[in-house]
């Protein structure tokens, strides 16, 4: 594969999304779409109070105008050499709305926070209901575009035909993944830094598979969270607020469903299903001692696990860089096992 349909779409979502910050930022920052921060928090965050949220708007936009202006280009990109077929093509369309509409409903839980002055935003009833019908639709999308096959490629195991449990168990994964993204978004830079090195990762395997369509896909990925993260790193100027974290589960999710390996995100989504398990850990660990002793306790200074290394001294770049790492070894694991298929 050539270089040229790879860099389209990246430096394209990352001009887009880098430009965008320097008229975006001063707008969040008119209309006071500050961050809230809330009180149970590390205390040192209190000083990030009123800076502006809802900067997912600013990927978004790269990473959906930069698909569609190469899907777009004469003879439906063929400008550029691109061999799509059509589920795929079915694939991409179908999981760039589902990013679109998850992101949909970050918008809704953000407006809420920072318009209506309620900080929890929606409820979690409210969320739920969703996120699962979101689910539910692009499954259904794949089921009626022909994707219709219920077999997974278990890394190192091989293929595993799960018949019709795939569809409820694919339903909650998916739920699953797109919150625990999330959480991660919890210190400057660190979603938009490990979802940059997942992007990264769906680029390597979609360009092992020869599926053209999906390297363009992970391409404006990872384009579009670099061109934030140059306003997102640490000091950040802005945040993605749940606009952006829930889009991005979306495009991983996108990414893992249309190369036909949802399983591999055991490892593509490492980082983000640990910190979706520290969550759990806390709040059941808190629950079971509270009701065996009268008195909660934690496994965790402070959950999800990020703020627990916060808590313990570690600078927010030093987390970033860590869990950055961690996310590379994984993709590494799911590359290697890629090779099997």
């Amino acid at each position: 594969m050539e270089s040229t349909p790879v860099a389209v779409p990246a430096v394209l979502a990352f001009l887009i999304t880098a430009l965008t910050g320097f008229w975006l930022i001063p707008v969040l920052r008119r209309l006071k779409y500050g961050q809230t921060i809330l009180e149970i928090g590390p205390k040192w965050h209190l000083k990030k109070q009123g800076i502006p949220t809802m900067g997912g708007i600013m990927f978004i936009a790269g990473i959906a105008v930069s698909v569609l202006v190469v899907f777009w280009l004469p003879a439906g990109g063929g400008g550029l050499g691109l061999t799509v077929t059509v589920p795929e093509g079915m694939g991409i369309i179908l999981g760039l709305i589902m990013a679109l509409a998850y992101g949909m409903v970050g918008f809704v839980d953000d407006y809420i926070k920072v318009v209506k002055k309620r900080n929890m935003g929606l409820n979690a009833r409210q969320k739920m209901m969703m996120q699962f019908f979101i689910a539910i639709l692009y499954l259904t999308g794949l089921y009626l575009a022909g994707e219709r096959s219920t077999i997974v490629f278990v890394p190192f195991m091989g293929q595993w035909d799960m018949g019709l449990i795939y569809y409820p168990l694919a339903t909650l994964g998916i739920v699953y993944l797109v919150n625990v993204v999330n959480l991660t978004d919890g210190i400057d830079g660190l979603c938009s830094s490990v979802t940059f090195v997942a992007a990264l990762g769906f680029l390597g395997i979609a360009t092992f598979m020869r599926m053209e369509g999906m390297v363009i896909l992970a391409a404006a990925l990872a384009g579009g969270t670099l061109g934030f993260l140059m306003w997102n790193f640490y000091p950040a100027r802005v945040f993605m607020g749940d606009t952006g974290s829930l889009f991005l589960g979306g495009m991983v999710v996108a990414l893992a469903f249309g190369l036909g390996i949802p399983v591999f995100l055991i490892f593509m989504g490492i980082v983000y299903i640990l910190e979706g398990l520290s969550v759990l850990i806390q709040v059941t660990w808190f629950k079971i001692t509270k009701k065996r002793y009268g008195e909660g306790r934690r496994v965790f200074k402070m959950s999800p696990i990020h703020h627990h290394y916060e808590m313990k001294g570690w600078s927010e770049t030093k987390i970033v860089a860590v869990f950055s790492l961690i996310e590379t070894l994984g993709c590494l694991a799911a590359f290697f096992a890629a090779r099997m298929i």
